[in-house]
């Protein structure tokens, strides 16, 4: 058994800007960082926009950004929540700028502003199109400065120890040794990041599979609003891509815009806002295009843009279409909407707490209230630096506890005779993938949920029964945690009866035969 004062479980933004300042308020502390590949792979790596801050002040204000949440958010955020993450903007954007986090400047020095669907002004700051990538690289080096923070590399956290409703840490597999350990922590930080891989179109890496959700649900955490499920509208559509590359949604802010393979603009038909509608509403009217032409995807012209200013700002973006043979100078590229954000997850308050004594989330797996139905764009870095911020300082604020005795059964580490057929999990993990794009996609209905909800109880119920017998292996742990989200998923789906932002319900429609 290990033992230290913080388990952080994740190395996103969420968790490692919570790790540096503990890490640096209590020099004398040990913080444990954990990750089940290396530490830089994560959500917060392939974020393409930037980070929403209100930073012009005599276009731009704090008001502003609210209306524009709560608008995006269909009535269902927390009007409360919203003001405080939006009014912490700027301070917390700053402390990642003391980091080392480098931002794209004017020809004049100030700040970038980039525009993106469901934002009234320019308030996106951004490092070209990999701002993501420049955030992680920059807190990375500035957790390796501290000399109390270890990171475990390649250990997958497979469940949490609680004891009467409190958290004692978690027990993990070495993936290298296929060792079993318990890390007991005094305090611990949920910030595994999203469930993208629960869908057979994502933009979100392979690493994105629930993990922390599945473990609060099975702590009894409280989880809600999990059928809000955000779909990005232009992922690149490619046979060979997996996952989904992400065409950010500041190309259309740039003047992109979206087309029918005829040619036709439709945004203009569903929304005045047109291709800077925000996500839920482009997605959906992307969706019902494809319904009516049978086409497998629509296409987002930016031919007419200036391509020198296009390569400036989305280097990436233009690397990866050209390496394809797209070349967006004088051809359109094709698109899809994908699976991108979850909007719901693991309940906290405003401190960062979960239901579960002494456990914390932050970042997507949590539910903080700030999205509501629909998540506006860039909001979610955004989140992770404010409540991991939040967490931090409800904890500064405590004096040292001695953690409660964590109870082992030992006899759960031994070794288990037999390995797993590889083969099996990645098939159910195909139909899994399949399943959930099919029937609790962007629009759904009553009737394949229920024959989802019964498909995933019966994986659900085969995994316990290959849990008993076999040894485990990070296969089968991401499978369970998908599952387990998948019917969260559904049965959240199926509780919910109106249509509000990112999630939308409507009648089953059968073709009778002739």
């Amino acid at each position: 058994m290990k033992k230290c004062d913080y388990l952080v479980i994740g190395s996103g933004i969420a968790g490692l800007s919570f790790a540096i300042k503990i890490a640096q308020r209590f020099p004398q502390r040990k913080v444990i960082i954990i990750t089940k590949t290396v530490e830089e792979e994560c959500n917060t790596k392939y974020a393409q926009g930037g980070i929403a801050v209100v930073i012009d002040k005599i276009e731009d204000s704090f008001e502003k950004h609210i209306q524009d949440t709560l608008i995006c958010g269909d009535g269902l955020c927390d009007s409360d929540v919203v003001k405080m993450v939006v009014s912490q903007g700027p301070e917390r954007l700053q402390e990642l700028m003391n980091w080392g986090a480098q931002f794209d400047l004017t020809a004049n020095g100030t700040l970038d502003l980039g525009k993106e669907g469901g934002h009234s002004n320019n308030r996106v700051v951004h490092h070209k199109d990999q701002t993501g990538y420049e955030i992680e690289k920059a807190i990375v080096a500035e957790a390796h400065r501290q000399p109390n923070i270890e990171f475990y590399e390649y250990h997958f956290a497979l469940d949490l120890v609680t004891k009467d409703n409190c958290c004692l840490g978690a027990k993990v597999l070495n993936e290298l040794t296929n060792e079993i350990i318990t890390i007991q922590s005094t305090y611990t930080l949920l910030a595994t990041g999203g469930i993208g891989q629960v869908y057979g179109h994502t933009t979100n890496p392979t690493v994105a599979t629930g993990d922390g959700i599945a473990m609060a649900k099975r702590a009894n955490a409280i989880i809600a609003d999990m059928e809000f499920i955000q779909f990005h509208p232009t992922a690149l559509y490619h046979k060979d891509v997996n996952p989904t590359f992400l065409i950010s949604e500041a190309v259309r802010g740039f003047g992109a815009v979206l087309r029918t393979k005829d040619g036709r603009r439709f945004m203009t038909e569903y929304d005045d806002r047109a291709d800077l509608a925000s996500r839920d509403i482009v997605s959906q009217s992307i969706e019902q295009e494809l319904k009516k032409s049978g086409d497998e995807c629509v296409y987002l012209d930016c031919t007419q843009l200036d391509i020198k200013a296009f390569k400036n700002h989305f280097p990436m973006i233009y690397d990866r279409c050209k390496a394809l043979s797209i070349p967006v100078e004088t051809q359109w590229i094709p698109v899809i909407p994908a699976q991108h954000y979850l909007c719901g997850g693991i309940v906290v308050n405003t401190n960062g707490q979960t239901s579960v004594e002494n456990l914390f989330a932050c970042g997507e797996c949590s539910r903080t209230g700030l999205h509501g139905a629909n998540r506006l764009a860039s909001n979610s870095l955004l989140e992770a630096i404010v409540y991991s911020n939040n967490i931090y300082t409800y904890l500064s604020q405590k004096k040292k506890i001695n953690p409660k005795t964590a109870v082992v059964n030992h006899h759960e580490f031994l070794p288990k005779p037999g390995t797993m057929n590889q083969k099996y999990l990645a098939s159910i993990r195909d139909h899994l993938q399949k399943i959930m794009q099919q029937n609790a996609g962007i629009i759904r209905n009553d009737v394949d949920l229920l024959d989802s909800q019964m498909e995933l109880t019966y994986w659900e119920l085969e995994l316990q029964l290959l849990e008993e017998n076999f040894a485990l292996n990070k296969a089968f742990c991401e499978l369970k945690n998908m599952i387990t989200v998948g019917l969260l998923i559904v049965d959240h789906s199926l509780k919910r009866t109106e249509n509000r932002g990112g999630f939308v319900k409507n009648k089953k429609t059968t073709t009778l035969p002739l």
